[in-house]
C-alpha cells in the first residue's frame, strides 16, 4: 500500500462489453437488487468528437453498487472488444435461498457451466456465463 494515501486499497471488477453495457448493468441491478449509480455515455463525454456517431449512446463508464461492493463497466470502442476469459465475477451470497434466486436470474439466456448445488466447501455453488458473455461464480458458504 502506498504511503501517499490514507484510504485502504479496494478492488472491484471492471467489465467490458461490445455495446451491451447499459443493458447488462440494468439487468445486473435487477438480478442482484443493486443500485445503478452512474452511466456516462460516449456522446455525453469529452470523447464524443472522436467517437463514431453510432457509438454515442454506448457506455463509457457505468457503476453499480450493492452494499459496499462496486462493479464498474464500459463498452469498448468498435474493433477493440475481446471476449472475457481467464476470470469470473465471484458473487458471495449469505443464504442458500438467495443463491437459488440469483443463479437462475443471471443464467437466463446464458450458459450454465456448473449447476447450482451443494459442495464440500459451500452450501450452494454454481458457475455460468450470462447472456452478455460474462462469467460468474455464485457461492454461498457453509455456516461456520
Amino acid at each position: 500500500m502506498s504511503s501517499m494515501t490514507n484510504s485502504p486499497l479496494r478492488l472491484n471488477p471492471h467489465l467490458t462489453f461490445n455495446g451491451e453495457c447499459e443493458a447488462a448493468f440494468r439487468y445486473y441491478a435487477t438480478c442482484l437488487g443493486a443500485n445503478l449509480k452512474f452511466l456516462l455515455k460516449y456522446g455525453d463525454s469529452p470523447l464524443a468528437q472522436g467517437t463514431p456517431p453510432e457509438w454515442h449512446d454506448k457506455i463509457l463508464h457505468a457503476t453499480l453498487t450493492a452494499g459496499d461492493l462496486i462493479l464498474t463497466g464500459a463498452d469498448v470502442l468498435p474493433g477493440e472488444y475481446q471476449r472475457p476469459q481467464g476470470f469470473s465475477v465471484m458473487l458471495h451470497v449469505p443464504e442458500p435461498a438467495e443463491a437459488e434466486r440469483v443463479f437462475p436470474a443471471l443464467a437466463a439466456g446464458g450458459e450454465i457451466q456448473m449447476a447450482l448445488q451443494s459442495t464440500f466447501w459451500a452450501a450452494r455453488f454454481g458457475m455460468l456465463v450470462d447472456r452478455f458473455g460474462m462469467p460468474w461464480q455464485i457461492n454461498c458458504s457453509n455456516a461456520a
